[in-house]
């Protein structure tokens, strides 16, 4: 391209084209490396004048079908850039000269001015565009794209209905989605509303994934949209997946925990599917996917599901099995309220009770609240429950316990050792530079006491003495235990840790005994009553850490009452 042409189109001067083809008219085709003609840079900045003067020239009519690198023609072009104003002078006007290939004109990306400006939000160009050529609309881009699935993504309305109106437009999306799933994504019950009255066969076309609208509205719980797909057509409640082991939608609302999306099916549908092919219900899947307690006591306080509560999957597996073996007390608990229609006597394929999945995962989840809590709940549950069964179960998962953990001794008496002696440690050198810096100091003056603690007749001081040397020899102890735990010995690591945590409790109690004596000695000839308080509330926090860290314990003890069994919670 000439660089007086180029620079023409760049700022706009159209005077300058008469003068070029006057002198010399080939000059006016030339192109830049990428393709580029002077109607398509111009058409990037901009300039409608340059545009209306130089295709007032009979030989730049080529020009608006010239494509660049891109795969750009120059309506095309000035789209892309949002050109707006020049856009529609140059649809106009390869209108009026039956220049369809100018307006049809698709990138490199495969989409066409119509995708750019319904994407952009440019709704006059879009009613222009859908106007001139409505071939438009049938056009899909390179991941699947029509310009009504992009409408229906931004939910764009107006450009989504006069689409609409053309019997044949694209309504396909990317990743297999069409128009519908767009709506669904974006509860757009208006939209969908219209696209089931005109094309309800959208509803069940399927995605990548094997999901249609419905599948979605129930995964993302889209409840506006599934309740306008089914009341035009109910039968869509019906719909099982054609892979997934036919999953039914219940089944998928159960593994997200959509309650209300389950609730509006039912209310449509209240026969609708609730097993798959492997015989897992709904209520399987709402314990094992992820543990919606909300969703399992709907299902339970639904009148047409509380019969699954007692169903088995292919394996023999019943609900309570499935929750026991899961060890969440909550749905377990949920279950056994319903104590008139379930049975927690039925047997596993294997023969086992409910009570027996517990041995399953026992290495890793017999050390849990969790675990214990089930076990005693799933104890006071069989009325019919054999003590040898229920002892010996409990042995079982006792020795998987002490098993497991003697293969991994080494680590955990790497961490029972470093984390113990690191407090035992400081307790000791705080403990020792107490018994140095004593409170009130010693006397210098007193004759016969010269460097005796001036304070050493007074209780409080001798009950700080005391305490602060408990104190430091139980932390000492302890941290030579720790240097013996060494040995990686699993016997020898059960007994420390007994032994530790006795030690370490009494030299917590010392201490806080020795801080309070101390800031007693020292307040309490002039602040009597600050003294008595700090040392009530230095005494009672040894307690008060006790009830914090038993409190699980103590929970589960009132809410178990007489169910409740202190040797379950002795696991290694």
């Amino acid at each position: 391209m000439d660089g007086r042409l180029l620079g023409a189109a760049v700022s706009g001067h159209a005077t300058e084209i008469g003068h070029l083809a006057s002198e010399d008219p080939s000059l006016l085709l030339g192109t830049t490396p990428q393709g580029n003609t002077c109607l398509h840079i111009a058409s990037i900045h901009g300039h409608e004048e340059f545009c209306k003067e130089f295709l007032a020239l009979s030989q730049s009519l080529p020009l608006l079908t010239t494509i660049n690198a891109d795969g750009e023609m120059p309506l095309l072009a000035a789209v892309t850039n949002g050109r707006v104003s020049l856009a529609s002078f140059l649809l106009r006007f390869c209108r009026d000269q039956e220049l369809s290939a100018a307006i049809l004109n698709q990138d490199k990306r495969g989409c066409n001015a119509l995708h750019h400006a319904v994407r952009s939000g440019y709704r006059e160009l879009t009613d222009e565009l859908i106007a001139a050529e409505p071939a438009l609309s049938r056009a899909v881009n390179q991941h699947d794209e029509s310009p009504m699935f992009i409408a229906v993504m931004r939910n764009d309305q107006d450009a989504f209905e006069k689409l609409l109106e053309i019997p044949d437009s694209a309504h396909g999306g990317a990743y297999g989605y069409n128009a519908l799933h767009a709506a669904v994504r974006n509860d757009n019950a208006a939209i969908a509303s219209k696209i089931m009255k005109t094309r309800p066969g959208l509803a069940r076309e399927e995605d990548k994934e094997n999901r249609t609208p419905m599948h979605l509205a129930v995964i993302w719980d889209k409840i506006n949209v599934l309740r306008v797909l089914l009341e035009h057509d109910p039968s869509l409640g019906y719909v099982v997946s054609s892979k997934n082991k036919g999953t039914p939608l219940i089944n998928f609302a159960a593994c997200e925990g959509n309650v209300s999306a389950a609730r509006e099916l039912l209310k449509h549908c209240p026969d609708a599917p609730y097993r798959d092919a492997s015989g897992s219900t709904c209520l399987h899947q709402a314990i094992w996917m992820t543990e919606h307690t909300k969703f399992v006591e709907f299902v339970l306080g639904s009148p047409q599901l509380r019969k699954l509560v007692n169903m088995r999957d292919s394996d023999g597996e019943t609900p309570l099995h499935l929750a026991v073996r899961m060890c969440n007390p909550k749905i377990v608990a949920a279950l056994l309220r319903h104590n008139k229609d379930i049975d927690v006597t039925m047997l596993h394929n294997t023969g086992e009770p409910a009570i027996r999945r517990l041995a399953g995962g026992a290495t890793e989840h017999a050390k849990t609240l969790n675990w214990n809590e089930v076990y005693m709940v799933m104890m006071q549950a069989d009325p019919n429950k054999d003590a040898s069964t229920i002892f010996n179960l409990h042995k079982d998962v006792k020795s998987q316990v002490t098993r497991s953990t003697r293969m991994d001794v080494k680590s955990l008496t790497k961490t029972y050792t470093t984390n113990t002696s690191l407090v035992a440690i400081l307790i000791t050198t705080i403990t020792f530079a107490a018994a140095f810096t004593l409170p009130g100091g010693y006397s210098s003056t007193d004759p016969g006491a010269e460097g005796l603690p001036i304070m050493a007749r007074k209780a409080a001081f001798q009950a700080f003495l005391i305490s602060d040397s408990l104190a430091m020899c139980s932390s000492l102890a302890v941290a030579f235990i720790c240097i013996i735990a060494k040995r990686e010995d699993l016997e020898f690591l059960i007994y420390y840790r007994s032994l530790t945590k006795k030690l370490m409790w009494f030299a917590y109690v010392a201490t806080s005994t020795a801080f309070a004596t101390g800031l007693y000695t020292v307040l309490a000839p002039r602040l009597q009553w600050l003294a008595v308080a700090v040392c009530v509330l230095t005494g009672l926090l040894p307690i008060l850490t006790l009830l914090l860290g038993e409190w699980p314990i103590l929970k589960l003890r009132f809410r178990l009452g007489r169910a409740f069994k202190t040797e379950l919670l002795d696991m290694v």
